[in-house]
């Protein structure tokens, strides 16, 4: 009886997750598994998100004619079953294990250098502080990250829109290299990546940024603060933080798609006539095709998309740091 009593009032003692510690820092991770437990999850993520991606890429490439993301996605079924909506998953999943090493790297290093010199600044508001660092760290890492990233995307691009009009047939990443760099160079292989790193570098910091204050703010609402004696549960924590990243991927998915769009069928098309593709003239096609709507072809699956990459995205990002956290020192006196 004295034993259960025992364990039951260490599990009431037992201390919950600390608001201030529901941002895990740079110092306290174990890199190795940091990477290791990334990789895996991000990929099994990615796994269930792909097919939006897929349908998302082959509307705004497509005609005019095309209409509904149900349809493309059913579509894609007919001709090509399963397989089909995970064109290109593949070559993204293995390509991207680098690309997502240099990213994450970059994301906390940078996020923890701004955090540690904005500490004593005390004229700036916590959640501000947060948000600008989020914000910083998130350009950070996409600039960097996109000297690895657009090739890999314009390559998986690719082998999404197989058999579209407008676009070269190739029989796989390896191929898809080979003709890019015969026709263009290597310079084809960075087809948008000024457009990509000008644009989404901003929208990175925008949805770092509004994911941080989103997730501030949520909780000030719910009267947690850091100075009081108020603690989340591990189950309060995971839905804020998913909440946190769905507002943040919508959010972002309005203001990014007609960028997406022009940047996405840069990459691909290769029936503009005359001279290499460019930005004003992949702008023009689209203008000429479909008016102003033309720029935000598949807008609802790329919407979803983003909603639903926010909200996976966080709470697995979150659970891998949560993962990856060092043992705390044991004092032995």
């Amino acid at each position: 009886m004295e034993a259960d009593t025992a364990t039951a009032a260490a599990a009431a003692a037992a201390p919950k997750l600390a608001l201030a510690d529901t941002d895990i820092n740079w110092d306290r991770l174990d890199k190795s598994k940091f990477h290791v437990i990334g990789a895996v999850l991000f990929t099994a993520q990615s796994a269930l998100l792909h097919p939006t991606a897929v349908v998302k890429t082959r509307m705004q490439v497509a005609g005019s004619h095309v209409r509904g993301g149900t349809s493309v996605f059913a579509h894609i079924l007919r001709s090509d079953g399963v397989a089909g909506i995970f064109r290109g998953f593949a070559t993204s999943a293995v390509g991207s294990v680098p690309g997502r090493v240099l990213a994450l790297t970059s994301l906390e290093v940078s996020k923890d250098f701004v955090l540690k010199h904005t500490q004593q600044r005390t004229r700036i508001p916590e959640a501000s502080r947060v948000g600008l660092a989020n914000a910083v760290a998130g350009m950070v890492s996409n600039l960097v990250s996109c000297v690895y990233f657009v090739p890999l995307d314009v390559i998986c691009q690719r082998l999404m829109v197989q058999g579209l009009p407008g676009t070269t047939c190739c029989r796989g990443p390896f191929d898809v290299f080979r003709n890019v760099v015969k026709t263009e160079g290597f310079r084809g292989l960075y087809r948008g990546f000024g457009l990509t790193a000008v644009t989404q570098s901003p929208a990175s910091a925008l949805w770092w940024g509004s994911y941080a204050a989103a997730q501030h703010l949520i909780w000030r609402s719910l009267g947690y603060k850091d100075d009081t004696g108020n603690r989340p549960s591990h189950v309060e924590m995971v839905t804020v933080q998913a909440t946190a990243g769905m507002v943040a991927g919508a959010c972002s998915s309005v203001i990014t798609t007609p960028i997406d769009t022009v940047k996405t069928r840069l990459q691909v098309m290769d029936n503009y006539g005359t001279g290499r593709p460019s930005v004003l003239k992949t702008a023009k096609t689209l203008l000429k095709e479909d008016g102003w709507w033309g720029f935000y072809r598949g807008f609802g699956p790329r919407f979803l998309n983003m909603s639903l990459y926010g909200t996976t995205m966080i709470v697995t990002y979150e659970l891998i740091k949560r993962l990856s956290v060092q043992p705390s020192p044991r004092s032995f006196s």
